[in-house]
């Protein structure tokens, strides 16, 4: 019987999940918790906040825009970046596949341009937000072993 009533709730899950990653909808999402903890050559520790918008151009695939904001500890660095890229989410589960470029201007005169890729999972709070852990890595052009990052993000996001 436990295991009849796991299956069910696995698959209302999953439909519940479905109806959100169909074509036309709205996403809006930000690292609320101010939680993008990273890694690269030229600094310790990175907290960073990022806001996104995004628009369901067919079932499962999501073109986004984003815009953020970081901190390097080491070097006291304001980092400003501005980006463009899209999501798959994989077997309508949640799972998904992202892709970016994004253009970082910070403080002390550095200009990069940084394509990236990053694999996460939204997890719905309700039938419209979600809780979005994802790990990425980000590819700096400029200088690859000091700028280039690995890191964790923890994000809300919102369906409409």
């Amino acid at each position: 019987m436990k295991k009849v009533v796991m299956l069910l709730t696995a698959l209302m899950l999953t439909l519940s999940a479905n109806a959100q990653f169909e074509e036309g909808k709205v996403y809006v999402g930000a690292s609320l918790t101010g939680l993008d903890l990273s890694y690269n050559g030229a600094k310790d520790l990175s907290i960073g906040m990022q806001a996104k918008a995004g628009y369901m151009i067919a079932d499962n695939l999501m073109l986004l825009g984003e815009v953020g904001y970081d901190h390097a500890g080491k070097d006291a660095a304001h980092i400003i970046n501005l980006g463009a890229g899209g999501r798959y989410y994989i077997i309508q589960n949640g799972i998904f596949l992202g892709a970016n470029c994004k253009y970082v201007h910070g403080n002390n005169g550095y200009n990069d341009l940084m394509p990236g890729v990053e694999v996460g999972y939204a997890f719905f709070l309700s039938h419209t937000v979600t809780l979005e852990p994802s790990l990425y890595y980000q590819q700096s052009l400029k200088k690859h072993s000091d700028y280039s990052t690995i890191g964790l993000k923890i994000g809300f996001g919102i369906y409409l």
